[in-house]
């Protein structure tokens, strides 16, 4: 999946200045593009664009070519679902539900089989090292861990897009070499991974790098 913004211009109601304005990239697939720039650059909000969670106020951005600015809200939604895994800086787990269901929550939106939903989600704790936690609420596992099971549910679907907010920023650098290692591997499947970071260790051994000012 070949992402591209052309011409992309975002501004707020009432904000005196854009977020960004006229900004163009490719992001490939097959390899993970490391996003940076200082606070307040607009990293964050290029990846709910690029998500289609957030829609610009200028430009477009085409999926293998084909635009989505006109694409409805149900449109954008079932994209997100089938096509999108999405890794945030914080787990964002639901408290009320078991690690095993929040990794399935995701296939569950996208239509896949449940039988299929639990067998993905249990290999994919597994290798991330947490399924003897499957039973467990996110209150009771720790921060690392739970940044790991928020990967297992963005790869759940085997998704085409990965969009990473700052997935590494509350981790300690083993749990975060996991995390980022883990999105390159998937990259290599040929997904097309894109990840807003601050951290230049990890951003230097990205394939691509887009320096936002």
């Amino acid at each position: 999946m070949t992402v591209v913004v052309e011409g992309l211009g975002l501004r707020y109601p009432r904000a005196a200045a854009p977020v960004f304005s006229g900004l163009s990239a490719a992001f490939a697939p097959g390899a993970l593009t490391a996003v940076t720039g200082p606070s307040g650059s607009g990293k964050s909000t290029l990846l709910y664009v690029l998500g289609l969670l957030v829609r610009p106020t200028a430009g477009d951005v085409l999926w293998d070519g084909v635009p989505t600015q006109g694409l409805t809200d149900l449109e954008r939604s079932r994209t997100r679902a089938r096509d999108i895994g999405f890794v945030f800086q914080d787990a964002l787990l639901d408290p009320a539900r078991s690690i095993l269901e929040n990794v399935c929550d995701a296939g569950l939106f996208a239509g896949m089989d449940r039988a299929v939903q639990v067998e993905r989600a249990q290999v994919l704790l597994g290798r991330f090292g947490v399924e003897h936690r499957a039973s467990h609420k996110p209150g009771e596992i720790s921060g690392g861990q739970a940044q790991r099971v928020a990967l297992c549910r963005a790869l759940l679907t085997s998704p085409r897009v990965v969009l990473g907010d700052e997935p590494t920023g509350n981790l300690d650098a083993g749990s975060a070499g996991v995390v980022w290692d883990a999105l390159q591997d998937h990259a290599r499947t040929g997904a097309t991974v894109v990840v807003a970071t601050h951290d230049e260790r990890l951003a230097d051994t990205a394939d691509h790098r887009l320096v936002l000012p």
